[in-house]
């Protein structure tokens, strides 16, 4: 397998960094005598949402490994004690950061629908399927992306011998680790993918009662298939054993699926270069560009440079207010413009053009109910769909000893993806990503409508924070499905805008505001401030998708302010 480089990109050229200009060029490396300056920011440094899965990385970056190769271990463990969130069996985007040039770049994982896949992928006697017959059928299951990814990503900064970033992860496997309390409550539901033949024979004692937190597990199969990784590479996943067994778990009832060994073999990564814009003229963010959900963070960002009620912090209702209100508007130009850019035009200049920016922030104010999308430069409609997006994600950060870093968001769809296990991991259901329904109801294209070999629309957007000079000071990310959006721009804003550390603008209450309702983490909003925010319209239920799982850190005064969300199970570390 050949990794292939995307030919355009979209990028803030350096020297631009305060101008709000867009560049069609790879975020550059900045002039000689900046890299001659001392990079701030060094590891080692993880963040991830399980103690083992960190500590893995942190032993790779303690024997010289690079942020990618302690990535690659950080992944390969989260496969086995995180399986409701993500694995081998999924996808992912891949930001990085190279202390020694300073260039920015992401790498794109996302699956692929195979080559037999119609616009009517998840359509029954004319009509689309129930969403969990869609998620617990083979039809689910797009070609997985992740091992190639970070195969790619080695390629380019690995450090240490891919052979040994696996031997955490197999030995855990093999030995046993013990279950913690949310895989333990995850898997003892026993409803939808946790209710599968496979999840149930993974997830059950010998007398076939439902594992315990603190039991220990076994996987056997799973150690294998990182043998067989640590010793072929990551082609060894998509030729040979393990493609085949995905191609035959997805094969089997109900509702075979026509993803097959030579879709899987034909899988390729993409470098996509990165997307990046000034904030508040002192930082500078970059997000991976679409498929990913990166510009629409951006757009939101940047209408918050137009909103001066959001400087009352994080107690005033009328900042809640209008970060509500600028999501709203997000949201529906996300919905109706960002696609696979190899399928659709996706107006990301458009969407961050400074002219357009404001004048949808000025409909903040006086917003009622759901927003209606804009019109932005080199936009045309091609939606509204019906996407679907419910969470099963996780995100990782990771510093090395160089000051190379990166925040990587990866996924096997929904809790468990498909359900179907293969070689030992959970295949995703990524395809349920895709608009059921091809056509919008005035007959024209979905722009996130199944095709072969398309990449479904994404939300995921891991994050890499700059300085103005453009060296790299923090990072941060989170799982959620559709929320992920506003649970990353919330970490931002509480960072930069209202001056909290990173664990307490993780512990931020959640507030999406997407169409015209409002989840949030309602118990945790005080009851002064709820009320005050229905008074202004913001009438708060509790969040319906998947809850965050934000981890991140910002380096301050010569250390790591790191952060781990506590809705997970995870840490930030430095040791």
């Amino acid at each position: 397998m050949r990794p292939y480089r995307s030919l355009t990109v979209l990028a803030l050229a350096a020297g631009l960094a305060l101008g709000g200009c867009a560049s069609t060029a790879p975020i550059a490396p900045p002039p000689p005598a900046a890299v001659a300056q001392v990079q701030p920011a060094r590891g080692p440094f993880v963040a991830a949402a399980n103690p083992l899965a960190v500590e893995a990385g942190l032993k790779v970056l303690r024997q010289g490994g690079s942020a990618v190769d302690a990535a690659v271990a950080v992944q390969a463990v989260l496969g086995l004690v995180e399986p409701q969130s993500s694995g081998l069996g999924g996808g992912a985007f891949l930001m990085h950061y190279d202390a020694a040039t300073g260039r920015v770049t992401s790498y794109d994982g996302r699956e692929t629908a195979p080559a037999a896949a119609t616009p009517e992928l998840f359509y029954e006697d004319g009509r689309p399927l129930d969403f969990m017959d869609a998620v617990l059928s083979g039809r689910s299951t797009g070609a997985p992306g992740v091992v190639a990814m970070l195969g790619l990503a080695h390629r380019d900064h690995g450090r240490l011998a891919w052979s040994g970033l696996f031997d955490e992860a197999e030995r855990l496997a093999r030995d046993g680790f013990d279950v913690s309390p949310r895989l333990a409550a995850l898997a003892a539901s026993r409803q939808g993918q946790a209710g599968t033949r496979w999840a149930r024979a993974y997830f059950s004692r010998p007398d076939g009662s439902p594992l315990q937190a603190g039991d220990r597990l076994v996987n056997a199969e799973y150690a294998r298939t990182l043998r067989e990784l640590a010793a072929g590479g990551a082609e060894a996943f998509y030729h040979g054993r393990i493609a085949l067994e995905i191609a035959a778990v997805v094969a089997e009832q109900p509702r075979p699926g026509a993803l097959t060994a030579e879709d899987i073999a034909a899988y390729r990564p993409i470098e996509r270069g990165a997307l990046c814009r000034p904030y508040r003229q002192v930082w500078i963010v970059c997000v991976p560009p679409p498929p990913a959900g990166g510009v629409a963070v951006l757009q939101l960002l940047a209408m918050a440079e137009h909103a001066p009620a959001l400087a009352g912090g994080a107690e005033d209702p009328d900042a809640w207010t209008a970060f509500a209100q600028l999501q709203r508007l997000m949201y529906a130009d996300r919905d109706r413009y960002v696609g696979d850019p190899a399928f659709v035009g996706v107006p990301v200049q458009g969407l961050l053009d400074p002219d357009y920016v404001a004048a949808r922030a000025a409909l903040a104010p006086g917003l009622t109910g759901a927003a209606q999308p804009g019109t932005p430069p080199g936009g045309q409609f091609t939606g509204p769909d019906a996407t679907l997006e419910p969470g099963g994600t996780s995100h990782f950060v990771v510093v090395d000893a160089r000051g190379n870093a990166v925040s990587m968001t990866t996924t096997v769809e929904s809790l468990f993806g498909s359900g179907r296990m293969a070689a030992g991991f959970f295949v995703n259901n990524q395809l349920t990503d895709f608009s059921f329904e091809p056509l919008r109801r005035d007959g024209g294209p979905a722009a996130n409508a199944v095709a072969a070999g398309k990449r479904p629309r994404s939300s995921m957007s891991p994050i890499l924070l700059l300085d103005r000079d453009g060296r790299f000071l923090g990072a941060v990310g989170s799982p959620g499905g559709t929320s992920i959006l506003a649970y990353n721009a919330k970490a931002v804003i509480g960072v930069i805008d209202w001056g909290l550390s990173m664990q307490a603008a993780i512990n931020l209450p959640n507030l999406v505001a997407k169409g015209d309702g409002f989840g949030a983490d309602t118990a945790m909003f005080s009851p002064e401030l709820r009320a005050a925010l229905a008074e202004r319209g913001i009438v708060l239920r509790p969040n319906t998708s998947e809850n965050s799982g934000l981890h991140g850190g910002i380096w301050r005064d010569g250390g790591w302010d790191g952060g781990a969300d506590s809705r997970r199970e995870g840490a930030a570390r430095t040791h």
